[in-house]
């Protein structure tokens, strides 16, 4: 099948399993779409354990795999999806919270990635630099999956906005420490001497730096730029095409250059939502601007969690593997848990925070088509399949189990005057 073909698939599945979900299930839409999605890739494969000579679930395995979901995710919607994400978040709201925002994206995924990884390499007897790999996977908060959610829960106005302008940031931090960690795992060789190690060391912190801030300063300077031309500009069409210009070819200058693309999105995806969106735009330029994002948003959502369903043809669903994929959603809730209360515990003494802060982050910190996509996209090896499995594993669940219960939570620990 040629691309044009794949898309328009996905969009008629979508279409589709948006339609029973409205009418049968009545869950968020992108949920919906998930557990539709999952329930039919199951059964399907149910058919074909039953009916030995059907063949049905290798035929869909092999459509499956033909669709490069990393590439389609990392390389063509993760840029459009956080520039729309950083779009609707105000940089006067993040200013407030950005001493949560900054160490939970940056000390938490540490200390997520050295839970996560630890204890996964105790559960499974994996290589400690590989667990770490899985360590460094699981730990952002997919802003895909977040910022769905954020809509239907009714958190307080700074905890949403926190969690959201975390999830935006820790997945272009996580994603930097993934390429470190796995520079390092598989690309080290029997009988390094210490000092390679150290050559390995302080080549990681460079490609840290280098990725990192390079992808921040490259997105404030391409929606600097952008923001100075449609000041100048009085046409909704064109300044809407403008941002979706900005959106795509700020993605692959920064993976030619070699910086974060994830981060550069969403530094232009804030500057341009907030500063150039009050003093760079028409109050109707405004209005198409967000309806245009708006929709791009909900059509890549409802694709995005369709394919996460349809990647349990990736899985290798080996009964081996139940056990450690069951553990490490556990585990990924305590990694969770001492992501988000040791910023807390540091900045307790210079802020108050509003009630159920502890709970309700830790339980809304979803993981989504990011950590698949990265587990996909691991060097072939012995422990790929395994890491694969958990991964979706941790993903099904927290989107599925935490995704539909978060707003609950909030409202039954949340809902107190804002503290700050």
């Amino acid at each position: 099948m040629n691309i044009l073909q794949i898309a328009s698939l996905l969009i008629v599945l979508a279409a589709g399993f948006g339609t029973v979900n409205y009418f049968f299930l009545r869950l968020p839409s992108s949920i919906g779409i998930l557990l539709v999605a999952l329930a039919t890739s199951l059964a399907m494969l149910g058919i074909d354990l039953a009916l030995a000579d059907f063949a049905l679930a290798d035929q869909i395995r092999s459509l499956v795999l033909g669709i490069d979901f990393s590439d389609a995710l990392l390389e063509g919607m993760l840029g459009l999806l956080l520039f729309a994400g950083a779009l609707h978040v105000k940089l006067s709201d993040l200013r407030a919270q950005w001493p949560v925002v900054l160490l939970m994206a940056t000390l938490g995924v540490g200390i997520s990635t050295a839970i996560a990884g630890l204890g996964f390499a105790w559960i499974t007897g994996m290589p400690l630099l590989v667990a770490l790999v899985f360590g460094a996977l699981i730990s952002p908060t997919d802003p895909v999956a977040v910022l769905g959610v954020l809509r239907e829960a009714n958190l307080r106005r700074s905890l949403e906005t926190t969690i959201a302008g975390e999830s935006l940031f820790n997945d272009g931090v996580g994603y930097v420490v993934y390429l470190v960690l796995v520079g390092i795992a598989f690309g080290a060789t029997a009988g390094h001497g210490s000092g390679e190690e150290t050559n390995q060391l302080a080549a990681a912190a460079q490609l840290f730096a280098q990725e990192a801030l390079g992808g921040a300063v490259l997105g404030l300077v391409l929606g600097y730029l952008v923001f100075r031309v449609m000041r100048r500009i009085d046409d909704p069409s064109l300044e809407v095409l403008i941002t979706l210009a900005l959106a795509f070819g700020g993605y692959e200058l920064s993976v030619a250059l070699h910086v974060s693309a994830p981060i550069m999105a969403v530094c232009a995806g804030l500057l341009i939502g907030d500063i150039g969106a009050r003093h760079g735009m028409s109050e109707k330029t405004r209005d198409y601007v967000e309806t245009f994002w708006h929709l791009i948003d909900e059509i890549l959502n409802a694709v995005l969690f369709l394919l996460i369903g349809l990647e349990v043809f990736a899985v290798q669903l080996e009964p081996n593997y139940f056990a450690a994929a069951a553990l490490a959603i556990v585990l990924a809730l305590v990694a969770r848990l001492g992501a988000v209360a040791l910023p807390l515990l540091i900045l307790k003494p210079f802020r108050d925070f509003g009630p159920g802060t502890l709970p309700i982050m830790t339980w809304g910190g979803l993981k989504g088509g990011i950590s698949v996509a990265l587990a996909l996209s691991l060097p072939e090896g012995e422990w790929k399949p395994l890491i694969l499995t958990a991964t979706y594993a941790v993903v099904i669940f927290s989107i599925l189990v935490q995704g539909l219960t978060v707003g609950k939570l909030a409202a039954k620990v949340g809902r107190e005057p804002d503290l700050v």
